[in-house]
């Protein structure tokens, strides 16, 4: 007998560039939306009957509907309005879901002067939240981050490692250390101070691998994750991924020249991949 299993269907990559204007000071906001349904859908795979089917179409359009209505300061608070919306309004969904990737728009300064209506694109990371609500239950709010590039020159090696017969790399004790890092931490409660929040947990994993004398990238990971956990006591667990990003040292010894940690190749692929969840016990 075959039988249908978990499923869910929603709307993916739905683009809004939302202007908040005061006066002559504007801001603005761009985020990437999905939004997902999950329910008694049977009918719809197995026979083709749609009539429990919201359009994904619709889904889209609410996405745009709520971003102007929205007085949300924040992606969390707009995406709990937007997933509490979408259970209120059919009945025939037992779960509603939703993510925003956000990218960060900040005044452009020139000549000295921060212009209000001119905006220039800070940096390549994002901010994330995911939202997930089951009828009748309180939501689950998760935020975090993407493509974080941070880089160390000092405080960092590697060394102590296990060694075999296809093993080339040299110990060392002083590295750069490169990561492109995403995180992503789940709160306790829905009506927390989610800006104040993640303003903590970001001064934390900065200072933290900032400061770190790192054995690994294993041991500087888990000591971000402590130190934002120490910092912010509204979230249960924080999980990271912190690729290695290699910069090799060039050998110009056949030019003359010596190179006592000057000159790098940085270097994409391939890449370590350090991974792992930090949590409280108990």
């Amino acid at each position: 007998m075959i039988t249908l299993g978990e499923n869910r269907y929603g709307k993916s990559r739905v683009r809004v560039m939302k202007v908040e204007r005061e006066g002559e000071r504007h801001a603005v906001h761009e985020w990437n939306v999905e939004v997902w349904l999950k329910g008694d859908f049977q009918s719809c795979f197995e026979d083709g009957d749609n009539s429990r089917i919201l359009p994904t179409d619709t889904m889209k359009n609410t996405v745009y509907y709520l971003a102007r209505l929205s007085k949300a300061p924040h992606i969390e608070g707009f995406t709990t309005e937007l997933v509490t919306y979408l259970l209120a309004n059919n009945p025939q969904v037992t779960e509603a879901g939703a993510s925003i990737s956000a990218s960060h728009w900040g005044p452009l300064v020139a000549a000295g002067q921060m212009h209000g209506t001119a905006f220039v694109q800070v940096g390549n990371v994002r901010e994330t939240t995911t939202v997930t609500g089951r009828r009748g239950e309180t939501v689950q709010v998760a935020s975090g981050f993407r493509d974080l590039s941070i880089l160390k020159t000092a405080k960092s090696g590697f060394a102590g490692y296990i060694k075999d017969k296809l093993t080339t790399l040299k110990e060392t004790h002083n590295r750069l250390l490169g990561t492109l890092a995403s995180g992503e931490w789940k709160y306790t409660a829905a009506t927390i101070d989610y800006q104040a929040a993640r303003l903590r947990i970001s001064d934390a994993l900065l200072q933290a691998f900032a400061t770190h004398d790192s054995l690994s990238v294993q041991q500087t990971l888990y000591a971000m994750g402590k130190a934002a956990l120490d910092a912010e006591p509204g979230i249960t667990e924080i999980h990271l991924s912190m690729p290695n990003k290699h910069c090799n040292l060039v050998d110009l010894s056949p030019f003359g020249l010596d190179n006592s940690n000057h000159i790098f190749v940085p270097t994409d692929e391939p890449h370590g991949s350090i991974e792992a969840t930090v949590r409280r016990a108990g």
